[in-house]
């Protein structure tokens, strides 16, 4: 029996993937070279964009033909696309997608693939590690918190384990993965549900929970603070420096949140001369009102102040970043000011994005996308080529 799994979407769906291909390994299965060989074929999706999820239909779509010839070939789709289905109370989006593929045989939630196997990796020197799945931010654009749930970390030791495994078995390169990786932790320390409460506490104010320890936890919990308060405790600079301690090459994370990058965070990589310096911090959009609009915590003054402290105490810092245009009532002005900030910080790589309306975000209720297509792509071409150095041929050349 072989398997074949398609990837969508980011880093971590890339890890998920590596478990999945695990769990068939563990049955005692096969990698397959393509779809025709494959008894089973698993389309891993991603929800972030609406062009992902066209491909993704496309895709199934495009396989019915490879089953009608081999009945046997079961289709499963699992990934972000099934995990907003099975969060959504009503069935409505499930059954919206069994309509729109009725030839996949099973939608599987990839919580359902555990840690109980070793991921099965192709790359012999550079591996994922997962160390927290989900987010609690709920930016208005962003369907993360729907296709993933709430933010919840892997238990630091199993974590710590897994990179030592690594560095025995002579991996060079680690990259720490999570939808908010600066913020690992907190709800091992305060509890899942105690996460939004915490933002409104004053200055101090700290739980901890009572079903966890951490053999160390003589290293206290990092706290950020934000418009005069203390936001989550994290573990992540403790477990950033003890992973890069064990003697990897490089060390890497992704994605980090600039309302969650700490002092200490920033002291960890200075320290760490194996840490990458190289450090993506998706920005979103260079206009504070804009920002307020995308719920992001954080002002284009607060970002900026975060790049020059970053500048200033690790050199030769490159910055990277993801940035939207087009979102809901963005301004020819607004626009410019996310123009303005990429030449202030100089980016090495911006990831850019037209503007695409998500099911069940906050936009898509409270928000009218109102810029017409035609500017984001002007706005898309024009901060591409300023930042990443392109020139677009136009489309009707």
């Amino acid at each position: 029996m072989k398997y074949y799994i398609k990837t969508f979407g980011c880093q971590q769906n890339e890890a998920d993937s590596e478990r999945i291909a695990a769990s068939f390994a563990a049955r005692g299965m096969e990698a397959a070279s393509d779809y025709a060989q494959a008894d089973y074929i698993v389309i891993n999706t991603c929800m972030v964009r609406g062009s992902a999820e066209q491909r993704i239909y496309g895709l199934v779509h495009n396989l019915t033909s490879l089953k009608e010839k081999n009945p046997h070939i079961k289709i499963i789709v699992t990934g972000c696309m099934v995990g907003i289905a099975f969060r959504d109370k009503t069935g409505l989006f499930l059954s919206r997608l069994k309509n729109i593929m009725p030839t996949v045989d099973e939608f599987m939630p990839i919580e359902e693939v555990g840690f109980d196997h070793a991921p099965l990796r192709v790359n012999t020197t550079s591996a994922w590690v997962p160390i927290s799945n989900g987010c609690n931010n709920f930016c208005t654009f962003c369907i993360v918190p729907f296709t993933r749930g709430r933010e919840i970390s892997r238990p630091y030791e199993d974590i710590i384990k897994e990179c030592r495994e690594l560095k025995d078995k002579g991996y060079k390169s680690v990259t720490l993965l999570g939808q908010n990786v600066n913020s690992y932790g907190a709800d091992l320390l305060i509890g899942e549900k105690n996460i939004q409460v915490m933002r409104d506490l004053p200055k101090g104010a700290y739980f901890k929970s009572k079903n966890y320890t951490m053999k160390n936890l003589a290293n206290k919990p990092v706290y950020v603070k934000h418009l005069g308060r203390y936001r989550i405790p994290t573990l992540f600079p403790h477990l950033l420096e003890e992973v890069a301690r064990m003697g990897f090459e490089n060390v890497d994370f992704i994605s980090s949140n600039p309302w969650d990058f700490s002092d200490a965070l920033i002291d960890v990589i200075y320290r760490n001369k194996n840490i990458t310096r190289t450090i993506h911090l998706p920005v979103q959009s260079g206009d504070t009102n804009m920002l307020r609009r995308m719920n992001r915590w954080y002002t284009r003054e607060e970002y900026l102040h975060l790049i020059a402290q970053l500048k200033m105490k690790i050199k030769n810092v490159k910055l990277t970043t993801d940035i939207i245009v087009g979102f809901c009532g963005e301004t020819d002005e607004e626009f410019e000011n996310t123009v303005d900030l990429c030449r202030k910080v100089g980016f090495e790589k911006a990831y850019i994005a037209m503007y695409s309306p998500r099911p069940f975000t906050a936009a898509t209720k409270v928000f009218t996308d109102d810029v017409p297509h035609a500017v984001k792509k002007s706005r898309w071409q024009k901060l591409d080529e300023i930042v990443n150095g392109y020139v677009h041929t136009p489309a009707f050349l």
